[in-house]
């Protein structure tokens, strides 16, 4: 694709995930990071230093969306800004690359792909009409728990005893770093369309038979159910308007969601996937976990469950930090240490794969065709939660749905 084998990398956005994916490219071939855009000057200078850090060349730095995207050196952007830009951002990076004012080749995004069904569908056709290939920053797909352990379902469970026909994933933690997250007209919603996108696709992901296209396993039905359990109490609300200046209370969010999937599998047997999530759990830090059952066999994944650990006593204080997990909730006793986070997580592995896909020129495997699917499932997921009951799949049910939690004026 005229790269010489080598990718240069935007980051449009210098926020929280963004560091992650810079940590994760120090371990990733033939690809740089050589500019940054951020709304924020201090924020993308900062990024750009601690890039700097990590033995690349210091980064180019806009505040200019505009001249970020006509930037001549960028074979490929990563979308990396709050959820309601995504869409605004895909524009201007297509309709430069129909002017032929860019350069730009391949667009990656991180989860979710857009807040709605609108959003999401415009979004695939300006990458369509602009030519551009795409890819879905999924990283549990690819962490390397996952990876091995679909690996051993399929290699051997499904090989000896069958397919799996039930797989569950769960992210917790105790709520989001920053401000836009926990403003639902902002986000899109709470914690189902900040974490249900990851669980709903690492679980079909463990269930999806690596020998057929993924078009072999297709949803049947959603049930969806969401809760308000801490973060509407009196306290808590307190504690986000003087962390984030949001009035919670105002325009609340879900903080637990339960989404539920049956697919049809290429058998035509019901398979089906678990997806919990939830910003009101209390542990060491986020806790990411899997559980695959087969016919005769089961597999499980909990990153709180590391190989190392280390005990603080109570005689010392240390400062708060996230030194030994992500979203850490607590500096003394037994602590579980991830040594290398963005390996953990995957996106060292799923950074590496965008630029060997974008680099030979294809669709990467998780790609916006997954990450639209992803979004239609999580409006089903709303909409079966609004109406109390599971709700059959259909995608021109929630073509123009915008979840409730979202709209302006509930």
């Amino acid at each position: 694709m005229g790269y010489d084998k080598f990718l240069k990398i935007g980051f449009l956005g210098s926020g929280f995930v963004a560091k992650f994916h810079a940590k994760a490219f120090k371990m990733v071939r033939n690809a740089e990071i050589v500019a940054i855009y951020s709304r924020s000057l201090e924020s993308a200078k900062s990024l750009a230093t601690y890039v700097e850090s990590l033995g690349f060349k210091r980064p180019k730095v806009y505040t200019d969306i505009g001249e970020f995207v006509s930037d001549k050196d960028l074979d490929a952007v990563w979308i990396m800004l709050p959820n309601n830009l995504h869409l605004e951002a895909t524009k201007i990076i297509a309709e430069e690359v129909v002017q032929g004012k860019s350069n730009i080749k391949a667009v990656a995004i991180e989860k979710p792909l857009a807040r709605n069904m609108r959003e999401a569908n415009e979004m695939i056709r300006l990458v369509e009409k602009a030519g551009l290939l795409h890819g879905y920053l999924e990283n549990q797909v690819f962490m390397p728990s996952v990876a091995k352990g679909k690996e051993v379902v399929w290699n051997i469970g499904s090989k000896y005893s069958g397919r799996p026909y039930l797989s569950r994933a769960a992210e917790e933690h105790s709520g989001p770093h920053n401000s836009w997250f926990w403003i639902p007209s902002i986000s899109g919603g709470g914690v189902l369309i900040d974490m249900a996108c990851h669980s709903i696709e690492a679980s079909r992901h463990l269930l999806l038979d690596p020998s057929k296209p993924k078009t072999s396993l297709k949803p049947v039905e959603v049930y969806g159910e969401i809760a308000f359990l801490k973060w509407v109490k009196q306290p808590y609300a307190e504690d986000l308007k003087k962390r984030f200046n949001v009035d919670f209370l105002k325009e609340p969010a879900e903080d637990y969601a339960l989404t539920v999937v049956k697919y049809r599998d290429e058998g035509g047997n019901i398979v089906v996937t678990e997806a919990r999530t939830s910003w009101s759990f209390i542990g060491a830090g986020l806790r990411l976990t899997f559980e695959v059952l087969g016919p005769e066999y089961s597999l499980s994944i909990n990153t709180l469950q590391p190989e190392l650990f280390t005990f603080i006593s109570r005689n010392i204080k240390i400062p708060a930090s996230e030194e030994f997990v992500e979203k850490q909730n607590a500096e003394q006793g037994l602590m579980p240490v991830l040594p290398d986070e963005a390996f953990t997580y995957g996106y060292q592995a799923e950074d590496a794969h965008m630029v060997e896909s974008f680099l030979a020129g294809k669709l990467p495997y998780e790609n916006w065709y997954d990450g639209k699917l992803v979004v239609e499932l999580m409006m089903h997921a709303y909409l079966s939660a609004e109406k109390g009951s599971r709700i059959k799949y259909d995608p021109s049910s929630v073509e123009d749905y915008i979840p409730f939690v979202a709209r302006k004026n509930k």
